[in-house]
């Protein structure tokens, strides 16, 4: 039987396939913009990280303000490519239909693109009346507080509750909010979440065995 009580995964790059997309949507608008990004070097680079200061290294790198239309553009261009493109996390799908414990999505991104990824992907009936957005709270990982939120809300305390990551950002916020937390290390480039997470984990085949 598993110690934790209530499991509470991450969406991009846990449970969906979209970092790369989105990422690359980013470096596309940017690069328009004078910006000279490389997308292989991005990605290992903006992992994880809010579009917000994903934002404030593209301003650094062409040396002035984005257009204030570049953010509202950057949603419209992505959700179309996450549209034509996002794909779930693989062995995910199966690890939803087997756990036999409460779960929910804490996430950076807001609820509508939340949404629209695990709609897509076929996950949203999972997690429908347990998503909980940075957005809504105004507070981003590496703070806890989106942890706090969604294991109050969901009735547990942070050591009854288990965080799946993949980002170094999100690693620290769980377990500065007295988490444990799992990294998922597939698209790990650098060997970063070893380690600083509670345990480490390649494929999701394996998380299931590692609840017990």
């Amino acid at each position: 039987m598993s110690k934790y009580k209530c499991i509470i995964f991450d969406c991009d790059g846990v449970l969906i396939d979209s970092e790369s997309i989105a990422i690359g949507v980013l470096v596309d608008m940017a690069n328009d913009l004078g910006a000279n990004m490389n997308f292989e070097e991005s990605l290992i680079g903006l992992k994880g990280k809010s579009l917000n200061s994903c934002m404030q290294l593209i301003e650094d790198k062409i040396g002035k303000p984005l257009p204030m239309n570049f953010e509202p553009d950057y949603r419209i261009n992505t959700f179309e490519a996450f549209r034509k493109n996002i794909q779930p996390i693989k062995g995910i799908t199966d690890v939803l239909n087997k756990l036999q414990i409460p779960f929910c999505v804490a996430s950076s991104g807001p609820e509508n693109k939340i949404r629209l990824n695990l709609d897509v992907t076929g996950l949203l009936p999972h997690f429908e009346g347990n998503i909980f957005s940075c957005y809504a709270i105004q507070k981003w990982k590496p703070e806890p507080e989106v942890y706090l939120w969604a294991a109050e809300t969901m009735g547990f305390k942070p050591h009854e509750c288990l965080v799946i990551e993949d980002s170094v950002s999100g690693v620290k916020g769980a377990l500065a909010g007295g988490f444990d937390v799992f990294g998922y290390t597939e698209h790990d480039y650098k060997n970063e979440l070893n380690p600083i997470a509670t345990k480490t984990f390649s494929s999701m085949d394996k998380l299931l065995a590692m609840l017990d």
